[in-house]
């Protein structure tokens, strides 16, 4: 309408029925320089009407924070023609008024900085599983993807929380498409628990009588043997009493042998308690991740009667020095020149991710450069739509940033990210450097699963850089790449030393990174400039308190609070916490300088967190908490699946029989910084002490984002 008629008048206007249609308008400039893919707002709401936008527990949400959109006032339907059950349920006494009632759309939105209010989606696509927060059109978009599949639906079924999951309903264009073929496609670029536990093929989608899709008559998933899993019963008397406990923990009638534990609905939160009762059962310890390797019945028998003879799990050993070679292709096509730190363009990678979200911002912020950033996604417009969530729901959202960011849609763990050959080499052309801080982080799973996402992604990136003109390459890592081993001089690990030691003791996330930095390396080495960035953990906003809530100190703050009880440590656990604003001016600033390139940075907090001293702080809050011992406390955990921490119950059992502070003190004492010091000297830029104020601003964005609860 700008180009063809800039004159004419917009209105949008927003209302469902229930509320005699209209509610709320918002009058569109056509003659305005607005973004393309920006959202128009459903505006104000109109008189006689009020708008409110709650939370789970019906409280306002503040500005920028999505919550669900209710609407009072003279316009209000009397209710559903016979039907009082669910006008009950929509049409609830409105709690901010001596009369009237409200009536509880079902839709998403958002106050914007002028009082508008922005329209989001609905809150039946938007689920809560687990404790995280998933986008089902996420999940379609990724199933969309997939060459067979011309449509693709997902929803949330079960009332209990620890029951609720995620099935997918797909029409394909040949036939259906095995279950475990669907879920490598999705684990190759979704975290585990977004990942659906049951699939169904459909010849085509049920409709309403408007052609819409009626989710309400999708048919119910039914567990059964597929035909590559043939029902084969227990032949011994340990493969029938592993049969049970899958049956048990899945809450299926029967296992066959042969059957896999995920492609039957399994995930990571039921994995741990699977795990947790094998071990109960034999009396043995073995890893979670020996379930990831050995996920059939049979399989698992083998794996536990290993471990009743021998004494001791023997992981498979994977040559992690062969895994770290790089693609002999990748070499720069032109020499470095003597200026490569002033950029125009930027692909950055992660940014939906926490860090990744923050980096984007400093970036804006400290440059003029654009910003393209590769997002998972249908559509340019919906990848612009979903980094705008993502960044208001961190409190990071700023307009006057928007016409800088640039939606790449394309995935950087699959080949040309996914892109054809023309576009890849077009976008190789265009950027001048790359951020490369996407990685698929799960310290549950093993290196296998990881891979694809970390390392081969990894070397697409690294693919990019070198093609057409040389790009330096920016990597996000993690310190947990660096080995205690005593080989390094006088004990201390420089930035300049080289990986030495292979990590196979270390979790399969730690070792994903390991493989990826040493190809970082391999590319140095073939006259490719690029920096690493070793990070330790990574916390809340030190302005906002804005927090990634499913990290481990989250889920551990939140921990406490869902169970009533803090432990109480013997052993003087230390911690290293940057806040994530700080971390990436830090990180933005090194990157600019000539002289980082080539370098790596160990970033860390001069003052580690003691671990004791958050749950004395959590104590003091008067939240009615109990000290604890260790022990009880991880007990009461494990009694308590729908905890967020509950995945981790396995870890936290092996930890408590170590002593963490000869450990934790170690290792933060024999970490080289200096590249980081110098690099920072001019800059201003310092790490913020961890305290209680800090620790406050942090569990009031929990509190308000509806994380934790403390009555």
């Amino acid at each position: 309408m700008r180009k063809i008629a800039p004159e004419c008048k917009i209105i949008n206007h927003y209302g469902p029925t229930e509320a005699t249609v209209g509610t709320t308008t918002f009058a569109v400039d056509t003659t305005a320089n607005r973004d393309d893919s920006a959202t128009v707002p459903i505006g104000k709401a109109i008189a006689n009407t009020q708008i409110y936008l709650l939370n789970s527990e019906k409280k306002p949400v503040p500005m920028g924070v999505a919550g669900e959109l209710y609407i009072g006032g003279a316009g209000l339907a009397r209710g559903y023609l016979n039907q009082p059950q669910l006008t009950a349920e929509k049409f609830i006494v409105n709690p901010f008024a001596e009369k009237g009632r409200l009536y509880r759309t079902g839709d998403l939105a958002r106050y914007l900085s002028d009082g508008n209010i922005e329209f989001i989606g609905r809150t039946d696509y938007q689920v809560k599983i687990r404790g995280f927060r998933i986008e089902l059109g996420e999940i379609e978009s990724v199933l969309s993807s997939h060459p067979q599949i011309q449509q693709a639906i997902v929803i949330a079924t079960g009332e209990i929380p620890t029951k609720k999951r995620l099935v997918a309903y797909i029409v394909t264009s040949n036939g259906a498409i095995a279950t475990n073929e669907l879920r490598k496609c999705l684990l190759s670029k979704l975290p585990d628990y977004m990942i659906p536990s049951a699939f169904v093929n459909l010849e085509a989608f049920p409709l309403t009588p408007n052609g819409k899709v009626d989710r309400k008559a999708l048919p119910a998933p039914e567990v059964e043997v597929t035909p590559e899993q043939e029902y084969v019963a227990p032949r011994t008397a340990n493969e029938e009493i592993i049969a049970n406990i899958f049956a048990s923990v899945i809450d299926i009638q029967a296992v066959g042998i042969h059957n896999n534990f995920f492609d039957l609905g399994g995930h990571s939160l039921l994995a741990t308690q699977l795990i947790s009762r094998v071990r109960q059962t034999f009396g043995i310890t073995i890893p979670l991740n020996s379930l990831f390797e050995s996920p059939t019945v049979a399989q698992l028998t083998n794996t536990v009667e290993d471990v009743l003879q021998k004494g001791v799990y023997n992981q498979e050993e994977i040559d992690f020095d062969a895994e770290a070679i790089l693609e002999p292709s990748i070499i720069p096509q032109t020499i470095v020149g003597n200026n490569i730190i002033k950029h125009h363009n930027i692909l950055l990678t992660g940014v939906t991710g926490f860090v990744g979200a923050d980096l984007l911002i400093r970036l804006l912020q400290k440059t003029s450069a654009n910003v393209y950033c590769l997002i998972r996604a249908t559509d340019a417009d919906s990848a612009k739509q979903k980094l705008q969530r993502k960044l208001e729901s961190y409190l990071l959202w700023d307009e006057t940033f928007s016409s800088r960011i640039i939606p790449v849609v394309g995935d950087f763990s699959s080949k040309f990210f996914g892109l054809s050959t023309d576009k890849f080499k077009h976008l190789a052309n265009q950027i001048d450097v790359i951020y490369h801080s996407g990685a698929f982080v799960n310290h549950i799973y093993p290196y296998t699963a990881l891979k694809t996402t970390n390392v081969l992604g990894t070397q697409e990136v690294l693919k990019l850089a070198s093609e057409n003109h040389v790009k330096p390459v920016h990597f996000i890592s993690t310190l947990g790449v660096l080995s205690l081993s005593s080989n390094y001089e006088n004990g201390i690990i420089l930035e300049s030393d080289f990986l030495t030691d292979t990590p196979k003791n270390k979790s399969g996330y730690q070792q994903s990174k390991w493989v990826a930095e040493k190809l970082v390396m391999a590319a140095r080495e073939r006259g490719l400039p690029t920096s690493i960035y070793r990070l330790p953990m990574i916390t809340a906003n030190t302005q906002t308190g804005a927090s990634n809530i499913n990290d481990r100190v989250c889920r551990m703050i939140t921990a406490c609070l869902q169970l009533g009880m803090i432990p109480i440590l013997e052993n003087e656990a230390v911690d290293n916490w940057i806040p994530v604003n700080e971390i990436n001016q830090a990180i933005v600033h090194l990157s600019q300088q000539q002289e980082c390139l080539g370098k790596a940075f160990h970033l860390l907090n001069p003052q580690p967190i003691s671990i004791n001293n958050v749950f004395n702080w959590l104590y003091s809050l008067d939240y009615s908490l109990k000290k604890v011992s260790l022990n009880d406390w991880i007990t009461k955990l494990s009694a308590t699946p729908e905890n967020p921490l509950y995945p981790y119950i396995l870890q936290l059992e092996l930890m408590n029989k170590k002593s963490d502070k000869e450990q934790s003190d170690k290792y933060l004492r024999t970490i080289d910084d200096k590249n980081t010091k110098n690099g920072l000297v001019d800059s201003n830029i310092t790490f913020t002490n961890i305290d209680e104020k800090y620790l406050e601003t942090m569990l009031s964005f929990l509190i308000e984002s509806g994380v934790c609860k403390t009555q």
